[in-house]
């Protein structure tokens, strides 16, 4: 007998949504619906029983620990926490290396780092799906939970106008792939030194998504389905925090600018939110505000993007297969 090496060819990661087809984010959204429908009735769901998630921080987070942790646990697997004392990508050892080691021990990673070449590579060199838990060019995670919620509340995402009041960050530049994906318009109004990447947009405008980019924040907000801000100094940019608070003075979302927007509009924020800067605490509690229903959803779709990315990559893992010899 002789053992033949097979190669996995099959493995799926969510590095961002042009990962994701159309279809595939109609299935994830299937799923995560039957999922939380199981968990608001107490129905056990063990569906990765006995897997493992290496969960790589590299930025702390409350919401991505506690969904990704808890999620794994309603669905019967395990989840390891690696912080940044752990690891050390980079300075005690490679991302690729890390990738191959991890490999061999569990059955799924997600990483929430700063570089997102640190995310590819360590997609490339992993047997097994890699999650993208954020990195400073993209936010996957959030958004496609961010598109279950609207589901949830406007039944439908083709024809939505979204008005991002923010820097062009991680979560717009998600936001515009999602745009391509579905007939929505994106409207991202912000300071001219803080617009989104021209390639990303550029690329979803080619596949059909309306992008629009402009530093009146009424202009955005007019006749808008949602309005979507986000912390204008994320980690990492604390040291222009100051320039930022500036820059930033009137692009807050409070009571006057939602009044622009349509009579149903909805607000959305990624959290955590600053009261007082990006967003009033009026409009933040207010009865047009789907924040909370976001984060519940954090984990849901969470559970529901793990299982399907492992019922994606069935065989991924190399495996060895006995033959006879001739």
């Amino acid at each position: 007998m002789r053992a033949l090496f097979m190669n996995a060819t099959t493995k799926r990661d969510l590095l961002s949504l042009k990962n994701l087809s159309r279809a595939d984010m109609e299935q994830i959204f299937a799923l995560t619906r039957a999922l939380k429908r199981k968990q608001k009735r107490g129905i056990s769901h063990r569906l990765l029983a006995g897997k493992t998630l290496a969960m790589i921080f590299e930025k702390p987070s409350l919401r991505t620990r506690v969904t990704f942790e808890v999620g794994m646990v309603q669905l019967g697997g395990h989840a390891v926490f690696l912080g940044p004392s752990e690891i050390q990508i980079g300075v005690r050892e490679t991302s690729a290396d890390c990738g191959r080691s991890l490999s061999r021990w569990v059955d799924l990673i997600m990483i929430r780092t700063f570089s997102h070449t640190t995310v590819e590579e360590l997609a490339a060199n992993a047997s097994v799906p890699v999650i993208n838990g954020l990195t400073d060019l993209f936010h996957p995670c959030q958004v496609l939970a961010d598109c279950y919620t609207l589901l949830e509340h406007k039944k439908s995402l083709d024809g939505l106008k979204i008005a991002f009041i923010c820097d062009g960050n991680n979560m717009a530049h998600t936001w515009i792939q999602a745009a391509e994906k579905y007939a929505l318009s994106f409207a991202i109004a912000c300071p001219r030194q803080y617009e989104p990447r021209t390639d990303i947009a550029r690329e979803a405008a080619k596949g059909g998504a309306e992008i629009f980019v402009t530093q009146e924040v009424q202009e955005a907000v007019r006749d808008a389905d949602v309005i979507y801000t986000d912390v204008w100094t994320s980690m990492g940019q604390e040291n222009e925090r100051d320039t930022r608070l500036r820059a930033f003075q009137r692009y807050q979302v409070n009571e006057e600018l939602l009044a622009v927007a349509r009579k149903t509009a909805v607000v959305m924020h990624c959290l955590p939110a600053h009261r007082g800067e990006e967003i009033t605490a009026e409009v933040l509690e207010s009865p047009q505000s789907i924040v909370f229903d976001q984060a519940e959803n954090r984990l849901h779709l969470q559970k529901a993007l793990m299982v399907w990315l492992l019922k994606a990559s069935k065989g991924s893992r190399a495996k060895t297969v006995k033959a006879s010899r001739q």
